[in-house]
């Protein structure tokens, strides 16, 4: 186990060979990926960064995702961050792939740290219902609204934590408060056309940026032994960030 401590005092602990999955790589993973690995590099134990996404860079999102080149995006963010790290001990995977039900057992495993960062509630209820069939598993979702005035203004957005240790429910799964994640008439991104691919909700890259902090402060929070609720909401506007539904950090420590 390494404990690194950060000035404060805060021990992150996090185990050698342990695997970090990131689903999605759009306006939140991008903007959540460079820190994670800086994070991760300095930590200096051996950490499996896996990078999955099956989708392809589009110049209309170039508004609030950052690629250096075209291509696959779990590809192309792959080779971003190993060039950023160098010789480390963080080793990259990029998974040119959409999570489905075909591939979630070999791509999300016991043990894991899984940042899924879609926009689609059905891989969400997906990653959701295979998070109970895991002994030990630490899930951080997040999103956020598209700019679709007046009822969306894109500004607001939210996180959720479902973490299962020894087989038990720590938190509730991520479908306990939101009944729309179960009841979406959405398809998954693998079943959509490529001209539906293209096609997105315009969003604000500062809210994307502010679901991306959120999803680090509670896997760091975690990793310390300090995470003390499940859920957060956040709105960019009203300077607004509310964790819910309140868990004793005792019963997470390592």
């Amino acid at each position: 186990m390494n404990e690194s401590q950060i000035d404060d005092g805060l021990h992150c602990q996090l185990d050698d060979n342990t695997r970090i999955v990131v689903v999605g790589l759009g306006g939140i993973g991008c903007a959540l990926l460079q820190p994670l690995a800086l994070f991760l590099h300095s930590l200096g134990i051996s950490v499996r960064l896996v990078l999955v996404d099956g989708d392809k860079f589009q110049m209309n999102n170039a508004s609030r995702q950052v690629f250096r080149s075209l291509g696959n995006k779990a590809e192309v963010k792959a080779a971003e961050t190993a060039e950023l790290l160098g010789d480390s001990d963080v080793t990259i995977v990029p998974v040119p792939e959409f999570i489905e039900p075909g591939n979630i057992k070999q791509l999300i495993k016991t043990g894991d740290y899984v940042f899924l960062c879609v926009d689609n509630h059905p891989t969400r209820n997906l990653v959701s219902e295979h998070w109970t069939t895991l002994s030990d598993v630490a899930l951080f979702s997040g999103g956020n609204e598209g700019v679709d005035p007046p009822g969306e203004l894109g500004t607001y957005g939210n996180v959720q934590i479902a973490i299962r240790r020894n087989g038990q429910d720590v938190t509730v799964p991520l479908t306990k408060y939101h009944p729309e994640i179960v009841n979406s008439k959405e398809k998954m991104p693998h079943e959509l056309s490529c001209g539906e691919l293209v096609e997105s909700s315009p969003q604000i890259i500062f809210t994307n940026v502010a679901v991306s902090s959120a999803l680090l402060n509670a896997f760091f929070a975690y990793t310390c032994g300090k995470l003390s609720y499940q859920e957060v909401k956040l709105d960019i506007i009203e300077a607004r960030m509310l964790p819910q539904f309140p868990i004793e950090p005792t019963t997470l420590l390592f």
